[in-house]
C-alpha cells in the first residue's frame, strides 16, 4: 500500500510514521508513506502516479478536476485527517470509484476550549495587558470587559464540538440558546435552550458557530443576519471560515455592530494559513483590513492544535485507511 501525505508539517509526520511502523508489521502488502509538505491540487495531483491512497488537510483542494488525475493515477481512496469535507467533490470521487473518509470526531473539548479562550481573551483584554505590563504600562484605561456569568450566548451547531463549549459555558453561569437542524435531547438536559436561528441572532450577545460548512450554511453571517444581531455583539467562529462573509464583517466592524470578533478559521485562509508569510506582503486586503481592527483576535487554525486531539486525529485515519472506516457518502 502506497500512501502520500499532503500539506505536512514536521508534528504530523512523527505522530503518523509510529503509527504506521507498528500497522507495517502487521500490513500485508507493506505499507509504503511519502510526506510531501506543499498541498493537493489540480497542479500536483500528478504526483500521485502509483499511490493507492492520498491524505490530506483543511485547505487541500480536492476538486473535481484534482479527482479526475487521481483516479488517472490509480488512487484508490482520499483520507481526511480532519472533520470537515466540504474541501472534496464527493460526488466526484464516488463517480470514479475513490472512497472518501474522514475524522468525524475527535477531541471536542480541544476546539471547544479554544472557543473559550478567544471570548475570554476578547473580553477581558488579557493579549493587551500582556503587552503592556511588558512595556511598564499599568494603567487600566481600554482594558474594561464585562461578568461572563449570567449572560446569554448563541451556539449555532450542537454536534460534539458545540455540546463540549454548552457545557463549559453552563459551567460559567451563562444561559445558552442553541440552534441546530437536529434537536438534541443530551443538550436540553445540559440547560441548552433550543430557539430559531433569528431568535439566537436576536437575543444574544454572544455567537460562537459549530456547524459544518454546505451550500446551505455558506456565509451565514452575512449583512442581514449581522443586523438582526444585538449593537456590540461578539462573534466566534472555529469552524469553518466560509460560515461568515468577510465583506459584512468589516462593514459590521466600522459601524460598531460587532463589537468583538474573534476567528480561528478564514474564507482565504488556505493562501495563508499554516505557513510563515512574516517576510512576505500579505495580498489578502480584507484579511489585512480585518488585522487593522483592534477589536478583532485570529488565530492560524490552531483551535485542534494540542496533543490529545493530534493523537486522535492520527489514530483514526490510520484506522480509516487500513480498514476504510467513518467513508463519507452523498
Amino acid at each position: 500500500m502506497n500512501i502520500a501525505f499532503f500539506s505536512t508539517r514536521s508534528y504530523e509526520k512523527d505522530t503518523f510514521l509510529a503509527l504506521f511502523d507498528t500497522a507495517s508489521t502487521k500490513a500485508t502488502p507493506p505499507i509504503n508513506v511519502s510526506f510531501y509538505e506543499h498541498g493537493l491540487n489540480k497542479h500536483t495531483a500528478h504526483l500521485c502516479k502509483g499511490i493507492s491512497v492520498v491524505v490530506v488537510f483543511v485547505n487541500d483542494d480536492v476538486c473535481a478536476a484534482t479527482i479526475k488525475i487521481l483516479n488517472e493515477c490509480g488512487v484508490e481512496h482520499i483520507a481526511l485527517r480532519c472533520a470537515g469535507f466540504n474541501n472534496v467533490d464527493i460526488a466526484a470521487a464516488t463517480q470514479c470509484g475513490i472512497s472518501v473518509s474522514r475524522v468525524p470526531a475527535y477531541s471536542p473539548e480541544t476546539v471547544a476550549e479554544h472557543t473559550l479562550a478567544l471570548i475570554l481573551t476578547l473580553n477581558r483584554k488579557t493579549h493587551k495587558a500582556y503587552n503592556r505590563v511588558r512595556e511598564g504600562n499599568f494603567a487600566l484605561s481600554g482594558l474594561l470587559g464585562f461578568t461572563l456569568h449570567s449572560k446569554t450566548v448563541g451556539v449555532v451547531g450542537t454536534g460534539k464540538i458545540g455540546k463540549a463549549v454548552i457545557r463549559i459555558l453552563r459551567g460559567f453561569g451563562c444561559r445558552v440558546l442553541c440552534y441546530d437542524i437536529y434537536e438534541d435531547e443530551e443538550v436540553i438536559n445540559m440547560g441548552g435552550e433550543y430557539v430559531t436561528l433569528t431568535e439566537l441572532f436576536k437575543s444574544s450577545i454572544i455567537v460562537t458557530l459549530h456547524c459544518p460548512l454546505n451550500a446551505q450554511s455558506q456565509h451565514m453571517i452575512n449583512a442581514q443576519t449581522l443586523s438582526q444581531m444585538p449593537d456590540g455583539v461578539m462573534l466566534i467562529n472555529t469552524s469553518r471560515g466560509g460560515l461568515i462573509d468577510s465583506n459584512a464583517m468589516i462593514q459590521g466592524l466600522k459601524s460598531k455592530k460587532i463589537g468583538y470578533l474573534g476567528l480561528d478559521v478564514y474564507e482565504r485562509e488556505s493562501e495563508l494559513f499554516f505557513t510563515d508569510h512574516s517576510n512576505e506582503i500579505i495580498q489578502d486586503d480584507n484579511f489585512q483590513r480585518l488585522t487593522t481592527f483592534p477589536n478583532v483576535l485570529i488565530t492560524g487554525h490552531q483551535g485542534f492544535f494540542t496533543q490529545e486531539a493530534l493523537s486522535e486525529i492520527a489514530h483514526i485515519t490510520v484506522d480509516n485507511i487500513i480498514y476504510r472506516n467513518n467513508i463519507v457518502s452523498l
